[in-house]
């Protein structure tokens, strides 16, 4: 199954994505690595600033898509706000 992570940063916390981005790009090749990465991004505000992203997962159910996201160096650094996790399908455009 496919899941979501839709991640809200702190306010006033783009230091801590700043700092942590190194380590959390390295986490998500090893998800890719391990084909359970299928993709992510940042999301952007009004100023150009990232705050938020958007990692999309192969789980066996929420429990674990929760464990991986968990896993997340910027998770582990407490950079987010919230973190939505909803089981998504592909629609349209599936590169599968």
């Amino acid at each position: 199954m496919l899941f979501a992570l839709i991640c809200k940063d702190k306010p006033e916390h783009l230091h801590v994505r700043m700092d942590v981005r190194a380590n959390h790009v390295a986490f998500l090749k090893t998800l890719n690595e391990a084909g359970k990465l299928k993709f992510a991004g940042p999301f952007f505000d009004d100023d150009g600033k990232p705050n938020g992203g958007l990692v999309v997962i192969e789980a066996a159910d929420r429990a674990e898509a929760a464990a991986i996201g968990s896993q997340d160096p910027f998770a582990r650094a407490d950079l987010f706000q919230s973190v939505d996790i909803r089981q998504w399908s592909w629609a349209f455009n599936n590169p599968a």
